[in-house]
């Protein structure tokens, strides 16, 4: 009994797959054909694939770019002296500067240049009331590898993640109150920042930027000009 009924399903099977393959068609092809009744048989036309049309090619763009972070991070790199405590600090920047190549629609890379200062008075531990007894200050440059990766939004708006990582040049200065100068260790050589930040264009080759991280700043903001 299986064996009949898979017999009548191949059979039934067939004809559907020839029935689905002769439709009849009216008009269709290089000219209508005629059989009995007026109508024949005659093969449909393929749909002609369309080529997809090629992308345009993308123009790399140079961008340079100026901006100021808060607060600056190199207070941290300050030294920490026992029975010493440092007062509040007083702090310039960074200031940025970075030229970037815009090699694709989301990426580009580039150099990032950082300036700033930092300056704080130190007090003993245990008058920490009294008049300082030493001032330190660290003048600090950095030239650090700067990546960038868009997220575009609209031709308007676009928003990017940052990670810069190079090498810091220090200037640093600690004077008793004597006046005579004190030596410490050179802070860390390693720069770096990270950031996730937006761009709103605001002409046609300028725009607007503004930017959260870690590393040589917290915030930062600037201006962007496409060169």
């Amino acid at each position: 009994m299986r064996r009949v009924l898979l017999g009548i399903l191949l059979v039934t099977s067939l004809f559907c797959v020839q029935q689905a393959s002769a439709q009849v068609s009216i008009g269709v092809g290089v000219g209508p054909r005629f059989g009995v009744g007026g109508m024949g048989y005659g093969r449909p036309m393929g749909r002609r694939q369309q080529k997809p049309k090629d992308q345009p090619k993308f123009t790399p763009i140079v961008h340079l770019s100026f901006g100021y972070g808060f607060p600056n991070l190199d207070v941290y790199q300050m030294a920490s002296l026992f029975n010493y405590s440092r007062g509040t600090s007083t702090q310039t920047g960074p200031i940025t500067g970075a030229i970037d190549i815009q090699y694709s629609p989301t990426a580009s890379a580039g150099i990032m240049v950082t300036h700033g200062q930092v300056s704080a008075p130190y007090y003993d531990y245990n008058n920490p009331s009294g008049p300082p007894v030493m001032y330190g200050s660290l003048d600090n440059w950095s030239i650090m590898a700067n990546f960038v990766r868009y997220m575009p939004a609209s031709p308007s708006f676009s928003g990017y993640f940052r990670t810069a990582i190079g090498v810091n040049i220090w200037n640093q200065n600690y004077t008793d109150g004597s006046g005579n100068k004190l030596a410490f260790d050179q802070p860390s050589l390693l720069a770096y920042q990270i950031g996730i930040g937006g761009k709103l264009k605001i002409t046609k080759n300028s725009s607007l930027f503004m930017e959260a991280g870690y590393g040589k700043y917290i915030l930062h903001g600037g201006l962007s000009f496409k060169l």
